[in-house]
């Protein structure tokens, strides 16, 4: 009977038994540890998530694009192909000029400052987005409720995006846009993975992925049948669904019960957790009298108390600073890519396609060999790839132009597995009082690469040097501080910092050979 009631009062098992049932990963794992129906189906609503994430992060390839022009009067045209070089009268838009903001308020001839704005705004968006709200989810607010409150802003900000009458104020709303998205993934990955046992976290953090490839998937496709539409109806299609998907959020999913056991809501924990594993039939119990002593953190802290904590600690320091290192390679060319697209010689929306179909295998192979491969050697090795092929599709421009697009999605599917890969590593190098706010951070950082690529991509719009040579560069080199994370494959999550500190102890006392 005491093995099948995990969290009853155990007051009268010895001491060391104490210990073991006192254990919040071990409490959790035993009651959560299966994958029932209700997990399957909270894991897969809480990573939907990930699909408007996915379409608010590229919907800028369509709104934003440079639109094909004819000429009207060969006479004046055969002196010049340059449309700035021509009278207006002699060339026209191939398609109505509202298809795209560049057509409709006039900045063909703008600066790449000016027409790279919008996508810059948005990703300056998420980087203030993240920095502000980062440590709301571990702190205060908690998984869920970050989780409503960045798809809501997401959304709403996108319909009043509708009503911009200049790049100005489209630019500033896509900022907001950008500050709201910002937390929707991280806080979808940490959930998700979060009402689940350790035996299917990978598993459970590949979902996201998957429906972020979705996401991707999607957009070419209501591009292409809105191509003769105005701008303004693509960013209708992807919002008002989000709101749809808010509703069933609150009323449906779980607040983590890592969270609530950690900040002190045992009652609630215990009740999330009695109806996940009678549901999932994994044990029948009962709660009658918890007595669960969790040593955490103090819990009246300010929002910011995560970070500090983070970077007292020197471990955890060293830890975030370098995979947050990779992540701004990764981000770089994770979002440039996309938007280079442009600078090829393939077609936009084959182009798009392509590149979010690359990322269905990235997913797979996360998917499949999550649990087999090594966290830390694979990642290097992905980053290492994507900048080797990211720099080959420099050199196949000028050698084998129709080999180009081939180097291009390697390196854009390169990049998409190292970017599931480090998530999923983050997720598993640190505690749970701080995995919301570190995994916020190494996003942040991957935020950051994107915000300097719709400049590089403007700049490499002449010299694909400047932009997919300086891609791969960056990426590979960005990569090198991985050599010195511990590997984190098969291990326990750990719930505080003492934990974790204590878990390293003593495998660096493991590894200390016994003297004679």
């Amino acid at each position: 009977m005491a093995d099948s009631t995990p969290l009853l009062s155990d007051s009268d098992k010895p001491p060391e038994s104490k210990r073991s049932s006192r254990s919040l990963d071990e409490t959790i794992e035993r009651c959560i540890g299966g994958f029932g129906w209700l997990q399957t189906f909270q894991a897969i609503l809480v990573s939907f998530a990930w699909v408007f994430d996915a379409q608010q992060t590229f919907i800028s390839v369509f709104t934003d694009a440079q639109p094909s022009w004819h000429c009207t009067d060969e006479s004046v045209c055969n002196n010049s192909s340059n449309i700035c070089q021509l009278p207006k009268d002699a060339w026209s838009w191939d398609w109505p000029a509202h298809t795209s903001i560049i057509s409709e308020w006039g900045h063909e001839c703008s600066t790449s400052f000016i027409t790279g704005l919008p996508a810059s705004s948005f990703f300056m968006g998420c980087l203030v987005g993240g920095l502000v709200l980062a440590t709301l989810a571990d702190s205060t607010i908690g998984r869920k409720n970050m989780l409503l409150f960045s798809c809501l802003m997401m959304s709403l900000s996108s319909i009043f995006t509708v009503f911009s009458s200049n790049i100005w104020i489209y630019s500033a709303l896509r900022f907001f846009n950008g500050f709201g998205r910002a937390t929707v993934g991280t806080c979808a990955l940490v959930l998700s993975t979060e009402l689940v046992g350790k035996r299917w976290r990978g598993q459970v953090g590949v979902i996201g992925f998957f429906c972020f490839t979705l996401g991707f998937l999607s957009l070419p496709a209501m591009a292409y049948v809105n191509r003769g539409s105005s701008w303004r109806s693509l960013y209708l299609w992807i919002s008002v669904p989000t709101i749809l998907y808010c509703i069933l959020v609150h009323f449906l999913v779980h607040e983590s019960p890592r969270w609530l056991f950690v900040k002190g809501r045992k009652e609630e924990a215990v009740t999330t957790l009695k109806s996940m594993a009678q549901t999932a039939s994994a044990l029948t119990m009962s709660f009658s009298n918890v007595l669960i002593e969790q040593e955490s953190e103090d819990e009246n802290v300010d929002i910011y108390s995560s970070i500090k904590i983070l970077l007292n600690k020197r471990w955890a320091a060293q830890r975030l600073a370098a995979v947050m290192v990779t992540g701004f390679g990764i981000g770089m060319v994770y979002y440039g890519m996309p938007l280079g697209l442009g600078n090829l010689s393939v077609n936009l929306y084959l182009g798009v396609t392509l590149n979010a179909l690359s990322e269905l295998p990235a997913s797979l192979i996360t998917f499949f060999l999550i649990g087999k491969i090594n966290r830390k050697e694979s990642l290097l090795g992905f980053t290492i790839l994507s900048g080797v092929c990211s720099v080959m599709c420099v050199v196949m421009g000028r050698v084998w132009p129709s080999l180009q697009i081939a180097m291009e999605l390697i390196s854009f599917f390169s990049a998409c597995t190292a970017f599931n890969m480090a998530l999923i590593y983050a997720l598993e190098l640190f505690p749970t009082c701080v995995r919301n706010s570190a995994i916020s951070m190494v996003r942040q950082a991957l935020v950051l690469g994107g915000v300097f690529s719709p400049l590089l991509v403007a700049a490499g719009r002449k010299n694909n040097l400047i932009s997919f040579g300086v891609f791969g560069v960056v990426i590979g080199i960005c990569g090198l501080p991985l050599i010195w994370l511990p590997e984190t494959r098969g291990g326990t999550i750990c719930d505080t910092m003492d934990e974790e500190e204590n878990k390293q102890n003593e495998k660096a006392a493991a590894a200390i050979p016994t003297l004679a």
